[in-house]
């Protein structure tokens, strides 16, 4: 199922480092895409192409709404991973920049059922959920603590150019009782909308670490 690659590494070249100094912004990639219109857009019209392994598509944002279809296989590599793509969509010979902005899965089998995209331009906001990678080995784990992710994601918004694929978290020196918020991810090129007081990640006490505490303090 697609919550399986939620642990998914990123894999980037580049990093620019923003403060606080423990989080680093990676740039976003683009997922190329080939799509056919679809002029029907009836229960029938659905069906028939989801029987062909084909899944429905709309793309809204621009001058007008157009309805496409991709093959299923096509998607894997762009929303069964946490990383955030701008979409390169070739309808028909005709080019779209997108992003994926909502999805439908079958309830029971997981399988992808239609999917929602959003056109973009270079000097049009959008709003984008960006995924959070954890690295290094957090002190207050190593001294008994629990790691917790509170969020996978940050709710950013800014032009698509200065959005990142994700926001890594150097975790290295989060002692036990400590958090990271979302108030500590800044930038001169994107807001952060999630709330600020918002925990990302943090180190819980749990009874071993208690019970450290205690013996030292006697």
């Amino acid at each position: 199922m697609r919550y399986f690659f939620l642990h998914a590494c990123f894999y980037m070249n580049i990093f620019i480092t923003f403060a606080p100094s423990n989080l680093l912004i990676q740039e976003m990639e683009s997922f190329a895409l080939k799509a056919t219109v679809r002029k029907e857009t009836g229960k029938k019209s659905l069906k028939a192409i989801r029987e062909q392994e084909t899944v429905p598509c709309v793309l809204y944002g621009g001058k007008e709404n157009i309805n496409f279809c991709v093959p299923e296989g096509d998607f894997r590599g762009l929303i069964y991973t946490p990383t955030v793509y701008t979409v390169d969509l070739d309808i028909e010979g005709k080019q779209h920049r997108a992003l994926v902005k909502e999805t439908q899965f079958h309830p029971v089998t997981d399988k992808l059922l239609h999917a929602d995209f959003y056109e973009i331009s270079d000097d049009k906001p959008v709003v984008v959920q960006v995924p959070v990678q954890l690295t290094g080995s957090a002190i207050g784990v190593r001294e008994g603590g629990k790691l917790v992710l509170e969020q996978r994601k940050i709710a950013v918004k800014g032009l698509v150019k200065d959005i990142p694929a994700a926001i890594e978290i150097d975790i290295t020196e989060l002692g036990i009782g400590k958090s990271i918020r979302a108030g500590e991810i800044t930038s001169e090129k994107y807001d952060v909308i999630t709330v600020k007081e918002t925990r990302i990640v943090s180190v819980r006490t749990t009874r071993a670490a208690a019970a450290v505490v205690a013996e030292a303090a006697k």
